[in-house]
Formats: C-alpha cells, sequence, structure tokens
C-alpha cells in the first residue's frame, strides 16, 4: 500500500484499542462450550499444558508478526509481508479464514441466546442438515450482522471502542469464574482429572490431542497488522503488545479450565456434559448455588462471540482492501468511505456473506471454519517464511521491535506452523477435513485464481 492509500486511514488506535482487539479476537466462544470436552480429553492440568504448547506455536509465529507489522507498518499484513506472488496466496488465505469466523460467529449469536431463553425460538422455517431455521433466530442473527458491520463503516476507533466494553466485561465474567472457583471449589474434585490416561503415553497422547486444536481458540492476534495504518502506538511498543495479547489468551484459556475442574468433579463435569454441554455456565451456577449465574457467564460467551465477529471484520476488511490497492482484486473495495475514512465496500461484502450464510445453518458454517482454520495455518507458515527471508533480504531494514535469535525462531515458527497445516490434510489425525470442506477450500481456490487471471489481464 503506498503512502497516499495510508493516509486516507485514520491514525485512531491507541494502546487500549490494540490490546483488546487483539485479545477479544482470541476469546471467543470456546472458553464456555469446549472446556468440559478439553478436560474429559487431557484433564484439568493436562489442558492447561496443553493450551502452552499451543501457545508457544502461536508465540513464535506471533514474533514474526511483531517484527514485520513495526518493520512495515501498512495496513494489510500478511499482503505487504510477502512477495507479490505469495502476497496473494498468502492474503486470500487469511481472508477465508477471517470470513470464515465471521460467519460462524453470526451463527453461534443467536443459538446462544437460545440458551438464556429457551423460548426464543419461534416459526419453523426449513431444515439443512439437521439443523432447524427459525424466522426468530434469522431476524437475530441478521440485525447483529447489520449492527457489526454499521459500527465499522463508523470507524475502526468506534469499533475499538465497541470492543473495549465487551473485552472488560468478557475479563470480569473470568475474573469473577476464578475468585467463585478458589472460595467455593475444592481440590478434592480434581480427583480423576488432573491429567487424564492409564499410562505416561497415554496421558502424553491425550495432552497433545488438545494441544493440536489449542492454537485454533488462539488465532486472532493478526488482525491488528492488518489496520496497522491506523494505530498510533509507538511502533517497538506495538511489537510487545502483540505479543502480550498472546500471553493474555492463553492465560484466560488455563485459568477457566482450572477453575472448572477446581469447582466440579469428574462426575459433575461427565452429567453437564451429556445435560446442556455447557460445562463452564454450569460451573459457574454450582459454584454460587445460582442458575442465574450460569446465564450470567453465558453473557460473558456471548461478548467473547461478538469481540472475535468484530476484530474479524477489521482484519478482512483491511486486508481485502490491501489486495484492492495492489490490483489482485476489484479496486472498489479499496476505496474508503468520504467521511468516516473505512474501507465501506470492503465492510459491507463481509457483512453480506455473514447474513448469506445464516441461511445455509450451523453445519455449513462448521465446515467453512475449520477451511478457515486451514487458512490460517498456510498464511501464518508464509509469513513466518517471509519474516526469515527478509531478515536476509533487507538486513538493513529499521526494525523497532527486533527478534533476537530470529532464525532459530523463525524456524521454529515455520515448522509449528507447518505442522499444523498438516494435521488438517493427514488422514486420521482427528482434525482432517472432511470432503465438504476440501470442496469449500477448492472452491476458495479457484475463485482467487479467477480473481488474479481478470487482476493480470487488466492491469497488464
Amino acid at each position: 500500500m503506498d503512502n497516499k492509500e495510508n493516509k486516507e486511514l485514520n491514525k485512531v488506535l491507541n494502546t487500549g484499542d490494540v490490546l483488546v482487539t487483539a485479545f477479544g479476537a482470541m476469546i471467543g466462544w470456546g472458553w464456555v462450550v469446549s472446556s468440559g470436552g478439553w478436560i474429559q480429553k487431557a484433564g484439568a492440568i493436562g489442558t492447561m499444558i496443553a493450551f502452552l504448547i499451543g501457545g508457544i506455536m502461536i508465540y513464535f509465529v506471533g514474533l514474526a508478526y511483531a517484527e514485520l507489522t513495526t518493520a512495515i507498518p501498512e495496513s494489510g499484513g500478511a499482503t505487504v509481508f510477502t512477495n507479490r506472488t505469495a502476497s496473494f496466496i498468502c492474503t486470500w488465505a487469511i481472508i477465508l479464514s477471517y470470513i470464515g469466523v465471521v460467519c460462524f460467529e453470526a451463527c453461534s449469536l443467536p443459538t446462544i441466546i437460545q440458551y438464556i431463553f429457551p423460548d426464543f425460538l419461534k416459526v419453523y422455517l426449513y431444515t439443512v442438515a439437521g439443523f432447524d431455521i427459525y424466522l426468530t433466530w434469522l431476524i437475530v442473527a441478521i440485525i447483529f450482522a447489520l449492527l457489526i458491520t454499521y459500527i465499522n463503516i463508523k470507524g475502526v476507533k468506534a469499533a475499538a471502542r465497541f470492543q473495549k466494553v465487551l473485552t472488560i466485561m468478557i475479563g470480569l465474567v473470568g475474573v469473577i469464574l476464578v475468585v467463585a472457583s478458589g472460595i467455593n471449589g475444592d481440590a478434592s474434585n480434581l480427583n480423576g482429572q488432573i491429567f487424564v490416561g492409564d499410562s505416561e503415553q497415554n496421558i502424553l497422547k491425550n495432552i497433545l490431542a488438545v494441544a493440536v486444536v489449542a492454537p485454533f481458540f488462539l488465532f486472532g492476534f493478526d488482525v491488528i497488522p492488518q489496520a496497522a495504518a491506523e494505530i498510533n502506538v509507538p511502533l517497538k511498543k506495538l511489537g510487545k503488545l502483540l505479543v502480550l495479547s498472546i500471553a493474555l489468551a492463553v492465560a484466560f484459556y488455563g485459568l477457566v479450565v482450572l477453575a472448572v475442574g477446581y469447582g466440579m468433579d469428574v462426575n459433575e463435569v461427565s452429567s453437564s456434559m451429556n445435560g446442556s454441554g455447557l460445562v463452564t455456565a454450569d460451573a459457574m451456577a454450582k459454584l454460587f448455588n445460582n442458575t442465574i449465574m450460569a446465564k450470567v457467564l453465558i453473557i460473558g460467551g456471548m461478548c467473547g462471540i461478538v469481540t472475535s465477529w468484530n476484530s474479524f471484520m477489521i482484519g478482512g476488511s483491511r486486508a481485502l482492501m490491501a489486495m484492492a490497492n495492489s490490483q489482485m482484486i476489484p479496486t472498489i473495495f479499496a476505496k474508503t468511505h468520504p467521511k468516516y475514512k473505512t474501507p465501506h465496500y470492503a465492510l459491507i461484502l463481509i457483512g453480506f456473506l455473514s447474513i448469506v450464510s445464516l441461511f445455509f445453518g450451523r453445519v455449513m458454517l462448521v465446515w467453512i471454519a475449520d477451511c478457515a482454520s486451514l487458512a490460517c495455518c498456510v498464511s501464518y507458515c508464509m509469513v513466518s517464511m517471509a519474516f526469515l527471508k527478509l531478515r536476509t533480504k533487507e538486513p538493513f531494514l529499521e526494525r523497532p521491535f527486533k527478534v533476537k535469535n530470529y532464525r532459530l525462531k523463525g524456524f521454529i515458527a515455520v515448522i509449528l506452523s507447518a505442522f499444523m497445516c498438516l494435521v488438517y490434510l493427514i488422514p486420521n489425525t482427528g482434525c482432517t477435513l472432511t470432503i465438504q470442506e476440501f470442496i469449500i477450500a477448492l472452491g476458495w481456490m479457484i475463485m482467487g485464481i479467477i480473481f488474479a487471471l481478470i487482476s493480470k489481464i487488466k492491469c497488464k
């Protein structure tokens, strides 16, 4: 992106905005809906270790992003970090991951409202792959999609204020759970669920099974490089904020899982999994001996859905804008709103896709989310390689946040992110893409090739 395009964007994001945008992107709904499954798979302490392992992979990739973002502080992130051919592949992949998250969160929100208000679903319309679509479900989801799109069009600062309020609410709910567990929980509840497995080998295998999926709950810090031209923070500090956001997300997930295990014994966790499946919410209700507190925690989870949704709207629209500025896709997506200085056409496209996706039900969105995770791993691997290449090609480039021992750390980032890609592609790993997901990924690749050919012909 050239300087002219950078000047069209307002530098309005401060330190707090950056931190809550990155942290909010990583803290979605998983800490509410998945904690019980993690504990049953690896145990409470085992899950904490698993997230630490997954966090290490994200940490090394985050170091590469932190240095590149401060060395090349332009909106677009991966687009400006990699060369032209790799840039298209890398950015097209990251856009799929962002849109996938937006669509999934758009579908998740009204589903969660159903837990709070059991009579919420009215006027049955049709069924898609076993998922019933109701009129009230659609209306609520569409209203939220329009609202978040509008907030982002009004400006990244407005979106960041919205993000800050919701992130604070998530943090408060998490703190309440952890403190209540410390006061009303019991260490004896951890019996049988510290680790899971009848041998050291099985324990390690179960920990690694959770560690493999842990990074997928930590994606999102990379939305910050997408909006780098709108950040008004010293560059060296910006790099530290990216790394800090990863550490905070790992700590949040780990403490929530420990609080659940400390507050509920193995039988209670199993009963909750066979019931609502919302073990974290049931733990909150037990610790306070009040079912209303379960709904309070679910509301905190809803805030997590919206913060992820909002963050990936920011990241996805800026990635589209960067590709349009490079004439890789139609240049209309590079245009900024005359008043708000935001890429409104890019935001409208993402908002439109999120609304369209709602009509296909939740199963379709699970497929999109899995494709999005693979796409994100591909992008992370390519950015990590670009980090190593740029150090060799441009050793004298000013790097306000400079990674020490860059060869070792960059190599680790490449290997770990490449491994995560293979986990999705190799059969019988537990994360292998289904045939439907491979079709979606192939369709996205074909669409990208068509855009590339059109742009090549038009722009010569």
